[in-house]
């Protein structure tokens, strides 16, 4: 796992300034389903002005999100302050956000339960919302009130059922009455970004993802499918 053995490397001059590195969301997840790593995000407590202070090769364009662009050894990562994120706006981002160095409040931020999940580079699994269990469970759980967290980002709908179809999981009976609700609320998004979510949707046989967008009222949608 030649990018395991990058990030441990990255992961040193975090910790020589006294801060950690974690793997978040896909990446933990691929793990656990023993698949390999495409999607490598990773989260610490070190904020992007400390960041700044050892990091050579970084972009640090959006670091007011708490986000920067990490150029190490060759590979290029996505490190992302822990954070809380207030009240949304605009059903896309946040009012503000407030960095914390707790993963138990990060966590609260993020979508799904499956998608809660952090990682160190010792491979120690990191869960405070029973995402490993869903995982186990073939489930697809919304992390906090699905009506709330739908109403903040209406775009989770897409990759609820996205992550139920390339998964074969099925959706949490809580979540799906709050898609069934708040389906009304696709309309409020850039239709590109709703094409570009579902074009992850890979492997999986068209009938399959007619079938499901039909369920779901989205089936208007449908022609974006390649």
């Amino acid at each position: 796992m030649n990018v395991l053995s990058t990030v441990k490397n990255l992961e040193s001059l975090f910790n020589k300034r006294g801060f950690a590195l974690f793997f978040v969301g896909g990446s933990v997840r691929d793990y656990l389903l023993f698949n390999d790593f495409f999607d490598v995000d990773l989260v610490t407590n070190a904020t992007p002005n400390d960041m700044k202070e050892f990091i050579t090769d970084g972009d640090f364009t959006f670091s007011k999100f708490g986000f920067v662009k990490v150029r190490f050894e060759g590979q290029t990562f996505d490190v992302t302050t822990l954070r809380i994120e207030e009240e949304y706006e605009d059903f896309r981002h946040p009012k503000s956000i407030r960095f914390t160095s707790k993963l138990e409040e990060d966590v609260l931020r993020r979508d799904f339960t499956i998608n809660g999940l952090y990682m160190d580079t010792n491979l120690k699994v990191y869960d405070y919302v029973n995402g490993v269990d869903d995982l186990n469970n073939k489930i697809i759980k919304m992390i906090g009130n699905p009506i709330k967290r739908l109403k903040e980002d209406p775009l989770r709908i897409i990759r609820a059922i996205r992550f139920s179809l390339t998964y074969n999981f099925n959706i949490d009976s809580e979540l799906d009455l709050a898609i069934r609700e708040c389906v009304p609320l696709l309309e409020s998004l850039n239709i590109e970004k709703i094409k570009q979510d579902i074009s992850k949707i890979r492997n999986v046989p068209k009938e399959e993802i007619k079938k499901i967008f039909l369920d779901y009222n989205i089936q208007n949608y449908f022609d974006v499918i390649k």
